[in-house]
């Protein structure tokens, strides 16, 4: 009977961390869907991103208030779960604070995990009231529907609940309070016990303790249905962000074949395709396949914090583009894809894609490409790419481009200029 908690607590890691290995394969199945990407240049400069952005939050703090309080929570995140270790020992093997034998060392441990829990308990009650009472507008955008309104609401709960848990797991723990070393915090919350009897306090810090674990597992998993999902992934989205120019674009090697081929004189551009010569490829990307491996990480690492929106100039004048839309439903088909090959084995067409269901020609084309967006993302997310390349299969798949672009396009072909003008009169101006 004594090792039944014991047992409990292992199928319980079992279940939670099967669960989150499960998901996590799907997540990464589903990138795999996009085009291969070559991340091999610039490596010096890709590892200074994730240490300056990911892990020293460098953009974070363009806004300070939010900034900082990011950081709190962010660093809360991570410290306060080393402690996650001590549980886990503890839990498998009936011990009871197991490093408790550090003295000073753990005191001094335990007490900065109290204070930090404590400032990320005050720092989710600002998010809290920011989102929620404030009301900041990037927050409550049109396509801020009820899932991810709710998502965000969640995770402050979940973070709350927490905290919470583990000062009251401290506060009820008799030895450690008697121990009077690192209960900087919790040392004010116990007397709150002080009038229930000793086995009353017992049964509150055994509750306290699993339902923490027990949270801490189901916040794992929840993280493959959420935005903070961005927690484990912002790290490669980083490392795999653009390094290249903001204002260079890509060329299409399909079409840089085309072109070297017109330009070669002893080319004959009506002969036929050598025998096994490869297909040419599709230009630009209509669906989610046809996006690259990176974009597809953008999607599932974007954080809905708005603030690519919230500087994009056309959103601001009222035109139907936002770049956290584009990447939120980058990752909803993406997700619809993924179920489809969960239900089938393979992907059978479902007669939907990403230009057309979910985003517009509109969006697409109310776009200025000044990168405002990808310069605002605290976490390298490029939304410009992603519409740049479904740009280019409306104008080179479709010819769908607006009527302006095609007359410039006219233009260019026939005057060498987006001008109506003839060569020979270019220069006319300055005869006026």
């Amino acid at each position: 009977m004594q090792y039944i908690p014991n047992i409990i607590f292992l199928a319980a890691l079992i279940i939670g961390f099967g669960f989150f290995i499960k998901n996590s394969r799907k997540i990464l199945r589903n990138i795999k869907l996009g085009q291969k990407v070559d991340a091999s240049d610039h490596k010096k400069e890709r590892w200074n991103n994730v240490i300056r952005i990911a892990l020293g939050q460098s953009k974070m703090v363009v806004r300070p208030v939010s900034g900082l309080l990011h950081i709190i929570v962010y660093a809360g995140f991570i410290i306060i779960n080393l402690e996650v270790l001590e549980i886990i020992i503890d839990g498998l093997f009936g011990t009871h604070r197991i490093f408790s034998f550090l003295g000073s060392i753990y005191g001094f441990l335990i007490g900065s995990f109290e204070i930090l829990a404590l400032l990320v308990l005050i720092s989710v009650c600002v998010f809290w009231i920011r989102r929620m009472i404030i009301r900041v507008p990037r927050f409550w955008n049109k396509e801020m529907t009820k899932w991810p309104k709710n998502d965000a609401l969640i995770i402050l709960y979940f973070e709350m609940v927490l905290m919470s848990l583990f000062l009251i797991m401290n506060a009820t723990d008799i030895h450690f309070q008697e121990m009077n070393s690192g209960n900087i915090i919790s040392q004010f919350i116990a007397p709150l016990f002080s009038d229930l009897s000793e086995g009353t306090v017992h049964i509150i810090e055994r509750s306290a303790w699993w339902i923490h674990i027990l949270g801490i597992l189901a916040f794992l998993n929840y993280l493959y249905f959420s935005k903070h999902l961005h927690i484990l992934l912002a790290f490669p989205n980083v490392y795999y962000g653009n390094v290249n120019p903001k204002g260079k674009f890509k060329n299409l090697e399909s079409v840089t074949k085309e072109v070297k081929l017109m330009m070669d004189p002893t080319a004959d551009p009506f002969a036929a395709p050598a025998e096994g010569a490869e297909e040419p490829g599709k230009f630009g990307a209509s669906d989610v396949m046809d996006l690259n491996r990176t974009q597809l990480l953008n999607a599932y690492t974007c954080t809905e914090c708005g603030r690519c929106t919230s500087n994009c100039p056309a959103n601001q004048t009222g035109k139907k583009l936002s770049p956290r839309k584009i990447m939120m439903d980058t990752r909803d088909r993406l997700e619809e894809v993924g179920k489809n090959i969960d239900e089938n084995g393979e992907f059978k067409l479902d007669g939907k894609q990403l230009l057309g269901d979910y985003i517009t020609n509109e969006e697409l084309w109310a776009c200025t490409t000044c990168n405002a967006c990808t310069e605002a993302c605290p976490i390298s997310i490029d939304p410009l790419s992603i519409i740049m390349d479904m740009r280019q299969y409306l104008v080179m798949e479709q010819s769908a481009a607006p009527n302006e672009l095609n007359i410039s396009l006219t233009n260019i072909e026939n005057n060498g200029a987006p001008w109506p003008y003839n060569q020979m009169d270019r220069l006319n101006w300055k005869d006026e």
